[in-house]
């Protein structure tokens, strides 16, 4: 019997999006991928099913932008990767069909976000939380 994979939850703006343009827009993607983001889908889907949401998700235009993005993107990776185009275009549209795009933030085994603070059982001071800046944002 078939056994599902892990559930990852994969943040969009900031984790795979390098969001350095900030919000234009649900529907408006501008800015490159994180380094290494279309690598890890690719290797992450072998392991994990994925999950993409993001603010944006629920918004008109905003999965299909991202869905957009991300094959586009991942098309450039795998091209890289295989060096062969037909194949990149088979390892696309296989990850592309098992990424899930739900419209909010899903219940999954464990989600990688830019904007979130493991829970480690302490509450953090208020002071550490105000003082919070994402990975890109940190000086």
């Amino acid at each position: 019997m078939k056994k599902d994979k892990p559930l990852l939850a994969l943040d969009f703006d900031g984790v795979l999006h390098s969001y350095d343009s900030g919000w234009q827009g649900a529907d408006v993607v501008n800015d490159p991928p994180v380094p290494g983001a279309m690598e890890f889908v690719l290797s992450a889907r072998k392991e994990f099913t994925l999950a993409v949401f993001s603010a944006r998700s629920g918004q008109p235009g905003g999965i299909i932008a991202m869905q957009d993005w991300m094959h586009r993107h991942l098309l450039n990776e795998a091209l890289i990767l295989y060096r062969d185009e037909k194949v990149a275009h088979i390892q696309v549209g296989k990850t592309m069909g098992k990424i899930q795009w739900p419209t909010e933030k899903p219940p999954a085994f464990v989600t990688i976000d830019d904007r979130a603070i493991t829970f480690t059982g302490t509450f953090p001071d208020l002071d550490q939380l105000k003082a919070f800046r994402p990975w890109n944002k940190q000086e």
